[in-house]
């Protein structure tokens, strides 16, 4: 889509570990038009794919969510979030370590920080996790777009063996847990 497209939407932050896997999951939330790869929680201007792979910018990676509100909230959009990784792991999603990883949720009102903090102290009550979550709460300054190659990686990409191994067992435990929420 082109921006002209995205008009009128609203946009939605989070960082779940590496980037293709959560793009596969948001895409496929009914009510989301789309997901841009890219970087987010750190300092650095102009980010590139190599500098944040290095862990030395504070960015993770994180994915930019456009959404028809009227077909997907906010708040849905959070439960996705949580149910699609393990919130639990500091720096870390499955095989992928570093900073870069880490588990953020970005929020643009007061609104929205107090709804991902009660949520995951209901989370966290609820006994789903063996330890507690790590997710940072972050307000949402800046987002860089990735690199072209990085954007649609697991449609494009569907025989890659990081795509195989991980992304689509990932993908496949999402949509189990949330099938009411797919298109």
């Amino acid at each position: 889509m082109d921006q002209q497209d995205l008009q009128g939407l609203s946009v939605a932050h989070f960082a779940e570990g590496c980037f293709w896997c959560s793009e596969e999951i948001f895409q496929s939330v009914r009510g989301v038009k789309a997901v841009i790869n890219g970087y987010s929680g750190g300092k650095e201007p102009n980010p590139t794919y190599e500098e944040v792979s290095d862990g030395k910018t504070g960015h993770a990676e994180s994915v930019e969510v456009y959404y028809d509100p009227k077909e997907v909230s906010f708040e849905t959009l959070v439960k996705v979030f949580f149910a699609s990784q393990d919130p639990t792991t500091p720096s870390r999603q499955g095989p992928d370590a570093g900073s870069q990883y880490r588990s953020i949720a970005f929020y643009d009102t007061p609104e929205q920080q107090a709804f991902i903090g009660s949520y995951i102290k209901q989370l966290d009550a609820s006994g789903q996790y063996d330890a507690p979550i790590v997710t940072e709460v972050m307000p949402f300054v800046k987002f860089w777009k990735a690199e072209e190659y990085h954007q649609n990686y697991a449609e494009d990409n569907p025989n890659n063996p990081y795509i195989q191994g991980v992304s689509k067992p990932r993908f496949e435990r999402f949509k189990a847990k949330m099938p009411d929420v797919l298109k």
